[in-house]
């Protein structure tokens, strides 16, 4: 198992930027017979972590080394910031870009990594779960599968002015209105999960969808109401909640059946 920390001059965010990466490329070892290296190319998974959180938070928490050795995938885990994977316009600086498009590009170059579209996965939690939709979503020619955990689905809530219902009500409002924009420009924009749901519906690269969420998520609600939306629309899409909160215990358990749903089409928490 290889675990990589490095860094690259992102263009996409007007400077450099850190992502670890997991590279399965040898069995655990037994002390006895030398190891088979592999060397890919590997389906992969790009795994996105929360606010407040950084590259190396699935590595630290989770099971996800263990994972990429068991399914023979390559994980990719960038630095996000708190910006919840989106472009800004006024600042520049374009985390949806660098998500969806450049981290892309710079990674196949970096690893030996599957160019296939089926073999390309987009996950997160949280604000990396919103991460996971908008850019999965909107990059629909890139990921074949999305994996969204607790996903911080507040843009309904913004939209409609009730950000301030939400678990992160002690953020200044003007931390969302610097992110989203404006409330009343919220509907039908590249930023509203539900919009780009509709666009994807009838193309030839419609993503596949995993959702999951604790039921004693304060996000569950919101969860659950876009798995009712979707089912609206008419998208389908995996949908999983258990007994669970807002944190690694259940992301955890999550991460584990949304990957074995990716790679053999099953997957229940």
């Amino acid at each position: 198992m290889a675990i990589i920390y490095t860094e690259y001059s992102s263009f996409a965010l007007k400077g450099s930027t850190k992502l670890s990466v997991v590279l399965p490329i040898d069995p655990p070892m037994d002390m006895i017979h030398p190891p088979s290296y592999k060397h890919g190319p590997w389906p992969t998974l790009y795994l996105l972590h929360g606010i407040f959180g950084g590259s190396n938070d699935w590595l630290r928490k989770s099971n996800i080394e263990a994972l990429s050795l068991q399914y023979g995938i390559a994980v990719v885990m960038p630095y996000g910031g708190n910006l919840f994977y989106l472009d800004n316009e006024t600042t520049g600086v374009r985390y949806g870009e660098m998500i969806g498009k450049e981290l892309i590009e710079v990674t196949r170059k970096m690893f030996n990594l599957s160019t296939k579209r089926e073999d390309t996965a987009i996950g997160g939690l949280s604000m990396g779960g919103y991460g996971a939709i908008r850019n999965g979503l909107k990059y629909h020619d890139t990921f074949g599968a999305i994996m969204a955990f607790s996903s911080a689905l507040i843009v309904e809530a913004y939209g409609a002015g009730e950000i301030d219902k939400l678990a992160l009500a002690s953020v200044p409002k003007s931390y969302y209105s610097h992110i989203f924009g404006p409330e009343d420009e919220m509907e039908g924009s590249d930023k509203d999960p539900i919009a780009l749901a509709k666009k994807c519906i009838n193309t030839d690269n419609r993503p596949r969808l995993y959702i999951a969420c604790g039921t004693e998520d304060s996000l569950y609600e919101s969860n659950e109401n876009y798995h009712k939306a979707l089912k609206i629309i008419g998208y389908p899409h995996e949908w999983q909640f258990s007994y669970g909160a807002h944190d690694f215990d259940f992301w955890n358990r999550a991460v584990t059946a949304a990957i074995a749903w990716w790679r053999k089409g099953k997957g229940s928490l």
